[in-house]
């Protein structure tokens, strides 16, 4: 008789509480999860679902994104591909009373830009128990009430939804009353009449119960006043208000009125209103008047975080009769919502190389308002070489539209806007930089198309030439510049033995010293080389010039050198004044003013009779020649460079004045004594060398036959003894300590007959004493004085 149930409410969702359903649509995912699962529970495998391998995962960074500013209710685990959840994820939180949750989660794949939704249905589980607004429900009914007669009270409610929401209450047996249930109220009907003088206090258990599994309940007293007269209970105009709220709407904004009529008169027809069940977030959100009925703003009406409202409005009278009616509030939604833009994705820094087309980032813009307050249009800045192309739903890929060049501009950054479609447009914007990586593209730049060193010749070895100088615009190792020389040869010698360049500051040294008179110019080429993979580089030629110095003196090629052989030239007796009557010829190995030649007559016979051209070194007679001019003429040029200084050299010109050589039979007389007298010398010293070479190996042979023997013995007959008492200075007489002792007798032998004998040998009477070469090491300037003394005691 208590027990009742309605229909409505029947089971509408079957499932296991803890197994995933899984559906694939269009290469989208959709799996069904229980609430409240675990953290780190598996809801499903990724790669297997979608038939990817593990490795393109990872290598295209797949991961799950959600919309605007949700938790990260679950994640993907690269290594086996598992979809697992990372929050609890409570459906009453996510969705409220909705008959269905749905979470949606976008998977991307990147290189290239590859999106998938899933889509994850939350399925209620028996979490919640039904309660009462109240825990009392106060009720006050006349004894005078017919048989059959209702009265209102406050259904439980369940914040699951389906087979888990209530299904049915029931009613604690009594005798007066029982329980009408329908899909939008609940009420007692009266079956028995009342009597006050029996029972003037009633109370009743009301127990509201799901469908869950465990089952849950929730209770509820009814107390009830049986009052001795009769009464009438409010009745609403409606028994559904519905009203229409923009968000954002200013407090003590009017959204509805109720309305509810009392046949009763007097005070028992005054009428109040009051809000039934109200869930926590809706309390502060709305009042009721309590005696027009109108419901008004007093919070935030935020279309995003909740697009309706539900609740219950009682009416009740001046006698505690009461009547219920359900309000619903549709907000409507309003352009408060700028676009938001997130980098899901960036490559950076990106090399300098790559192709246009390619896809550098990943933009993701997302709205939250709804229609076409959400739709959103996304653009970047112009003139620079990147631009969106739209992908998937809101998603943007950033790629490439030109060649990047890293040495022109090494930095960008990227303003993206979004726009909405709302009425006034919002918009938003964000600045992505974006470096561009150098590669190895540009090869070392020569500041100059060649080089010319200029060098003096006799240059010192290690002397610096000249400086080479190469730019590479790239970026670090890629930029930095070596310097070396290509090999090659000069006059037959490797390029190596006549230069060196740094490396470093590509300053080129000569090794060597130069001379002009082998080679007057010469190239080499530098090549500089970057430190790139693979190295670049470019080659400048130097080219080396030696610069003469007056470092050679004129050669004299005729007459010929002193030495060589003997010439002469006839002059004509007849000769008039003017008459060519030689010429020296000379050459300078230098150049330039080094190699100019001046000649000049500096000794003459006759210094008045010959002159020589000062440039042509041409010899002419200044007069015509005369009986009273000596036959023999001897001339002695010089020749002088103009160098600074100038070097010079001289040469001898002999003339014969004569017509026939006959006429001269001592001809050979001529030349100077020189010849005889150098001669002579050369003689003189080859006589001297050999008898001294003689004499010294034969004082040798002497010496060694004297050093053998032990026994002194006279090889003069005037030898003259040294006293034994006598030592030569420089040596000291150190007893029991030396070599030499006062008390050996040492004789030395001398010839007789010159003041200037020399010390032959000295021995010692004591056949113990150790040989002279083994003990004493003095020049024949040790003993110098005591000789000469030794010397003037003898002389007769």
């Amino acid at each position: 008789m208590g027990d009742k149930g309605f229909s409505m409410l029947r089971p509408v969702f079957c499932f296991a509480s803890f197994f995933v359903t899984l559906h694939l649509v269009n290469g989208d995912l959709s799996y069904s999860i229980p609430e409240e699962m675990k953290r780190d529970s598996v809801i499903g495998n990724i790669a297997k679902d979608l038939g990817l391998d593990l490795r393109t995962l990872s290598s295209r960074q797949a991961r799950v994104d959600f919309e605007g500013t949700q938790k990260r209710y679950c994640y993907i685990n690269l290594s086996n591909g598992d979809l697992i959840t990372s929050e609890r994820i409570d459906r009453e939180s996510l969705c409220d009373k909705k008959p269905s949750c749905v979470l949606k989660v976008d998977l991307v794949l990147e290189n290239p830009l590859e999106l998938h939704r899933l889509s994850l249905h939350i399925q209620d589980v028996n979490d919640n128990s039904p309660q009462f607004n109240d825990n009392l429900i106060e009720m006050e009914i006349w004894e005078s009430a017919e048989k059959g007669n209702r009265f209102s009270i406050e259904e439980a409610h369940d914040a699951d939804i389906g087979q888990n929401a209530v299904q049915r209450y029931n009613l604690q047996k009594n005798d007066n009353f029982i329980l009408a249930v329908d899909s939008n109220k609940v009420e007692l009907v009266l079956e028995n009449k009342l009597d006050r003088e029996k029972q003037k206090e009633i109370n009743l258990l009301l127990t509201a119960l799901d469908g869950g599994s465990p089952q849950r309940s929730g209770t509820v007293v009814i107390h009830v006043t049986v009052l001795d007269a009769n009464d009438n209970a409010p009745v609403f105009s409606q028994a559904v208000y519905k009203a229409s709220l923009p968000e954002n709407s200013p407090v003590e904004t009017a959204v509805i009125k109720v309305s509810a009529t009392d046949a009763d008169e007097g005070a028992n027809g005054d009428v109040t209103y009051h809000f039934g069940h109200v869930s926590g977030d809706d309390v502060n959100v709305f009042s009721i008047d309590p005696k027009m009925g109108e419901i008004r703003v007093t919070g935030l009406v935020d279309f995003e975080e909740r697009s309706s409202f539900e609740m219950r409005v009682k009416a009740k009278d001046g006698l505690g009769l009461t009547s219920y009616a359900k309000v619903i509030i549709d907000v409507t939604d309003m352009n408060d919502n700028a676009p938001v833009i997130y980098l899901k994705s960036l490559t950076n820094p990106i090399p300098e190389d790559v192709s246009p087309g390619t896809e550098v980032g990943i933009i993701n813009v997302q709205d939250r308002d709804s229609e076409t307050n959400g739709q959103v249009r996304c653009f970047i800045q112009q003139n620079i070489p990147f631009k969106l192309v739209p992908s998937i739903k809101n998603y943007y890929s950033l790629v490439t539209t030109g060649q990047l060049d890293r040495e022109l501009v090494s930095d960008y950054n990227i303003t993206i806007t979004a726009t909405d479609e709302g009425s006034p447009p919002l918009s938003a914007s964000k600045t992505v930089q974006l470096s561009v990586a150098d590669i190895n593209d540009n090869p070392p730049v020569f500041e100059e198309q060649s080089y010319s060193a200029y060098v003096t010749e006799n240059n010192k070895p290690g002397s610096t030439l000249c400086s080479v100088t190469a730019r590479d615009p790239d970026w670090r190792q890629n930029g930095t510049v070596i310097y070396s020389l290509l090999a090659g040869e000069v006059n037959g010698a490797p390029v190596s033995s006549y230069l060196s360049v740094n490396g470093d500051t590509g300053v080129i040294h000569a090794v060597r010293s130069f001379d002009y008179e082998q080679f007057r110019s010469f190239k080499v080429h530098v090549m500089a080389r970057d430190n790139g993979s693979p190295p670049l580089s470019s080659n400048v030629t130097v080219s080396v010039f030696i610069s003469d110095v007056n470092d050679n003196s004129p050669q004299i090629l005729y007459p010929a050198p002193e030495g060589n052989s003997f010439m002469t030239e006839l002059v004509p007796k007849a000769a008039h004044g003017g008459s060519l009557v030689s010429k020296v010829i000379a050459v300078d190995a230098d150049s330039g003013q080094n190699a100019w030649l001046s000649y000049q007559i500096v000794k003459s016979t006759d210094p008045g009779l010959f002159t020589i051209g000062v440039h042509s070194g041409e010899i002419r007679t200044q007069r015509d020649i005369s009986e009273s001019d000596s036959m023999k003429q001897n001339l002695i040029v010089s020749v002088k460079d103009n160098g600074q200084p100038s070097l010079s050299a001289t040469c001898s010109m002999y003339l014969l004045i004569s017509d026939n050589l006959a006429e001269v039979p001592e001809l050979k007389d001529i030349s100077y004594d020189e010849k005889n007298s150098k001669l002579t010398s050369y003689l003189i010293i080859a006589l001297v060398s050999v008898s001294t070479f003689f004499l010294t190996f034969i004082i040798i042979i002497l010496g060694v036959r004297f050093c053998r023997r032990r026994k002194p013995r006279l090889l003069f007959d005037g030898a003259v003894a040294i006293p034994s008492a006598y030592l030569p200075p420089n040596y000291a007489d150190v007893d029991g300590t030396g070599t030499l002792r006062s008390a050996y007798n040492y004789d030395a032998y001398l010839t007789t007959g010159s003041r200037t004998s020399d010390f032959k040998f000295v021995t010692s009477y004591n056949d113990n004493t150790l040989p002279a070469d083994q003990t004493l090491r003095k020049s024949p300037s040790d003993f110098a004085d005591p000789f000469d003394d030794l010397d003037a005691s003898v002389e007769p």
